[in-house]
This record gives C-alpha cells, sequence and structure tokens, in this order.
C-alpha cells in the first residue's frame, strides 16, 4: 500500500524548479488523488490535479504537463476516453500517460490501455517504490516507443468489449450480494444493502456508458 512519506525520514528531496513541467494527476478519488499528489510533492515534482477526464483535458490546456498519471474508471469522462482524445490530439499526442487501475486489471484491459498508446500500466494499491521508480524512468528517459493513434472504429469497439465485459461482471455481483441478503440475518443486512446500491450504481453507470458506445459505433458504421 502506498503510505503518506513522514517528515521525520531522511530524504533528499530535489530543489523543484519553477521551468518544470508539472506531472498531471487524474483521479477521481479524492483521498487517492491527494496521496499521490503528496507523494510526488515529496519528491520534487511539481503537480496538478484533475478529479475526471473532463478536467484533465481543460488543465492540459492550461499547461502541458510532463507526464500524465490517470485512472480509468471515473464519472464524466473516463481514462481511456482521456488518452484516446489526447492521443487524437497533434498538441498533446505525445504526452507519456502511466495508467492506474484497480478494476480494469485483466490481460486485456492491460492491452487496450497500451494499445492506446499508455507508456505503463500500474494496479492499485500503488506499491510506492515502484511508482516512484516508474515516474522517475519516464521522466528521465522519456518513453520506450512513440505513442500510435488507433483508427475511431478499433478504438471504440475495443471499448465495447471492455465494457461488456465489466458488466458481466457487475450483473454477477449484484446476484451474489442478492442471494447472500436473502440468507443473512436482519442485524447483518444494512451493509450488504449498501454495497448493493453501489453495486447497480456502477452497473448502471456501465450501461449508460455502454449504450453511448454501441450508437458512437452505429454511427461510424453508417458512414462506411
Amino acid at each position: 500500500m502506498m503510505n503518506l512519506p513522514e517528515a521525520s525520514k531522511t530524504a533528499t528531496i530535489p530543489e523543484m524548479s519553477k521551468e518544470r513541467d508539472p506531472i498531471l494527476v487524474v483521479e477521481d478519488v479524492s483521498q487517492i488523488r491527494e496521496l499521490l499528489e503528496v507523494t510526488l510533492n515529496f519528491k520534487g515534482y511539481p503537480v496538478v490535479t484533475a478529479g475526471n477526464g473532463q478536467e484533465a483535458l481543460e488543465k492540459v490546456a492550461e499547461k502541458r504537463p510532463a507526464l500524465i498519471i490517470t485512472d480509468i474508471l471515473m464519472p464524466k469522462m473516463d481514462g481511456y476516453s482521456l488518452v484516446y482524445r489526447l492521443r487524437k490530439n497533434p498538441d498533446t499526442h505525445d504526452i507519456p500517460i502511466v495508467f492506474l487501475s484497480a478494476t480494469y486489471v485483466t490481460p486485456e484491459d492491460k492491452q487496450f490501455a497500451m494499445n492506446l498508446g499508455a507508456v505503463r500500466f500500474l494496479e492499485k494499491p500503488i506499491d510506492t517504490p515502484e511508482f516512484l521508480l516508474t515516474v522517475g524512468e519516464i521522466l528521465t528517459n522519456g518513453p520506450e516507443t512513440q505513442p500510435r493513434l488507433i483508427d475511431d472504429l478499433s478504438f471504440y469497439q475495443g471499448y465495447r468489449e471492455r465494457l461488456e465485459f465489466k458488466l458481466r461482471q457487475k450483473n454477477q455481483q449484484i446476484a451474489r450480494i442478492e442471494r447472500l441478503l436473502n440468507s443473512m440475518g436482519d442485524t447483518q443486512q444494512p451493509a450488504f444493502r449498501d454495497l448493493l446500491d453501489e453495486a447497480k450504481e456502477h452497473r448502471d453507470q456501465i450501461k449508460s456508458e455502454l449504450e453511448e458506445i454501441i450508437r458512437t459505433i452505429q454511427k461510424i458504421e453508417a458512414k462506411h
């Protein structure tokens, strides 16, 4: 688990340069976002933050970051959509991007992320030394290869597959919770009812995103 740096620890903190481009951290969970920011600041990196992909695009328009570290599952605009838009823009297509995720962690999820042009993929909870080493390597040596742009149809078809898989997972989770609720006592039910409500909310969000993706695919195919 990533822990907040302790002031009592002895460490050489590099002096921050006003000229250095910042690292952009994109994460909707405020505690994780703040933790990443503090950890990077502690090592001398200037940081700006955003709570979702739409905010991130606005931050990038204000000042080009040296590196973007982004979660995938976020409201308004998720990490996949953010990276796809950045890669399509000639002014931002070469910004190195690291994905962080606790949800999209299957081999297929990771491969889709790399196909979008991510330079690294890290799973949550973050291992602090590995995280800092990854950041240091990218900022010092640059990406190993230049990102390539995938076409619109390939992006949306790949995105659809990822969402359909997540929807199946979420429906299975909901079914398990409902079976459990039917077999437990009244005192145990409130916590699991909260879990059920949260799972249904996530399911509805995935369904909404999936419906939008399907409509987009249909529009693209109609043009060909």
